[in-house]
């Protein structure tokens, strides 16, 4: 008989513990924007999205909030953590039109004899004041003990004090946090299987932070232990460490675990993005599900296995988070690699050809650590225009400019046997290159054609690291003649467009 995969509730706080991330803050348009995306695209069930009473910009923002959500059906999912205060926070986050109330006491004792200079009974009575007035304007209730990791380790009959008194008071989650990120999982399983087992009546979150990066273990360790809700942001925003990636956690969970869970996986990368585009916050390339390079594979050895049989394919196949799957193409590709990224453009290359492309990846991948599948059209381009004629070789050029100074170049060449070298100056690196090879082409009777046209390009997306596409049109005594070169380095994907003139002129010249 097969039983159904326990439920777990998800509740992202990124618009409240992610938005203390030092250097984080967004505007209410911002807010609201993430907080639509998280409930009705990704279907987290349960957003934070503030502290009460901290601006009238943040009352802005939780007032739109609120009023979309009550329209959009997710009223009861919006929450708001307020403080032990009596009237105040509850007074302000029903002016907001909110519905629930996270409150923030003090669960150990060190933090509620030194940070409120209170006794047990002192607070509590203060935590009933408030949770008695909340419910009379018909709010629910979820109460935070912070800091409750060092209070269980450091004071546990406090914690089971302060649980006794609230456990019958109409609280509907109680929500303990590792506010400082001590705990490695065997401490969470065990003081949270504890917890749980006390209070087999009561419903309890679990609320991680990273600071051992542990944050996704230590889920793993609360679910085994029993509770029924954890406590995530998007790229792990929030203070110091941050907290625990709602996108590993939710992979984990399903995969890992079984568990049941409501968020659409197709959804993370987008969220992802906006996030880290309104934060501002950068997320790391390597970074589990959401990076933009875990679904690449560099080693063509990989990409031959992929080729033969899905050898390094697993669970987490980029198509289930509405990404897709790409192979590097670098110093370390193979021809495996190359055919990848070929299928992926729908070319076509007889062997002797991608043996050619194949060694010029290679070749630029000593210059550019990667090359991506947008770059691969102007290398083809490249090679296969390129005549093998040697006539000119450049062994070493150095071009330097400054603001509002004349480029320099020096270069050495091989022509024919015979090696020059000759410095130049220009308006530009380009132009200072020209000047030096000019130098050196005069001593063998050569005069360079005359610039009819410069154009740089570089693939669409507009990627910094993106290869550069120079096409030159020279105008060779009235006939317009291109050359066309790739380089990581825009200026000398112009010089090796200029040395391809002079080659092709060199080697008609030799032929006559």
């Amino acid at each position: 008989m097969s039983t159904q995969p326990r439920k777990i509730q998800l509740m992202d706080t990124t618009l409240r513990d992610g938005e203390q991330t030092q250097g984080v803050s967004f505007t209410p348009t911002e807010k609201v924007s993430i907080a639509k995306a998280l409930l009705q695209s990704l279907r987290v069930d349960r957003i934070e999205v503030a502290s009460a009473r901290v601006s009238e910009g943040e009352k802005e923002a939780v007032t739109s909030i609120n009023t979309w959500a009550q329209q959009a059906g997710f009223a009861g999912c919006v929450e708001v953590l307020g403080f032990v205060d009596h009237t105040k926070s509850v007074d302000w986050i029903l002016a907001t039109g909110g519905s629930v109330i996270n409150l923030l006491t003090k669960g150990s004792e060190k933090h509620c004899r030194e940070q409120l200079g209170k006794t047990l009974a002192q607070h509590t009575d203060d935590i009933m004041r408030t949770v008695d007035y909340a419910l009379q304007k018909n709010l629910k209730v979820n109460v935070y003990l912070e800091d409750w990791s060092n209070g269980y380790q450091n004071s546990p009959d406090y914690v089971y004090e302060l649980m006794n008194s609230l456990q019958h008071t109409g609280i509907s989650h109680f929500m303990l946090p590792d506010t400082l990120g001590v705990l490695s999982p065997e401490e969470v399983f065990v003081s949270l299987g504890d917890m749980c087992t006390r209070y087999p009546m009561l419903a309890f979150d679990f609320h991680p932070h990273n600071d051992y990066g542990l944050a996704t273990a230590n889920v793993m360790a609360a679910i085994r232990a029993g509770v029924s809700a954890v406590h995530c942001t998007i790229n792990c925003l929030g203070e110091r460490a941050g907290n625990a990636s709602l996108a590993e956690v939710a992979v984990v969970l399903r995969d890992k675990m079984g568990m049941q869970i409501a968020i659409d996986e197709s959804h993370l990368a987008h969220v992802s993005n906006m996030v880290e585009n309104f934060s501002g916050k950068r997320v790391a390339a390597n970074a589990p599900i959401i990076g933009a390079d875990v679904f690449t594979q560099t080693a063509g050895i990989h990409a031959d296995g992929d080729q033969k049989g899905g050898l390094y394919k697993t669970k987490l196949r980029p198509e289930r988070f509405s990404r897709t799957h790409s192979y590097a193409l670098g110093k370390m590709s193979g021809k495996a690699s190359l055919k990848k990224n070929l299928e992926q453009l729908d070319l076509n290359l007889s062997e002797e050809n991608q043996k050619k492309v194949l060694e010029r990846i290679v070749s630029l991948g000593d210059s550019k650590q990667t090359i991506t599948t947008d770059d691969l059209p102007f290398i083809i381009a490249d090679v296969l225009e390129s005549k093998d004629y040697q006539h000119i070789k450049l062994l070493n050029c150095s071009i330097t400019s400054g603001l509002n100074l004349e480029s320099t170049a020096s270069i050495r060449v091989n022509i024919a046997g015979s090696k020059h070298n000759a410095t130049g100056s220009g308006n530009g690196g380009f132009s200072a290159f020209m000047d030096a090879i000019s130098k050196v082409m005069q001593s063998h009777n050569y005069t360079l054609p005359t610039l009819a046209n410069y154009e740089v390009r570089i693939p669409k997306g507009g990627h910094t690291d993106a290869l550069t596409e120079c096409v030159i049109t020279w105008d060779c005594g009235g006939e317009l003649r291109k050359t066309r070169a790739v380089h990581a380095n825009q200026v000398f994907a112009g010089v090796l467009a200029a040395l391809k003139i002079i080659n092709m002129q060199l080697h008609e010249l030799n032929q006559a």
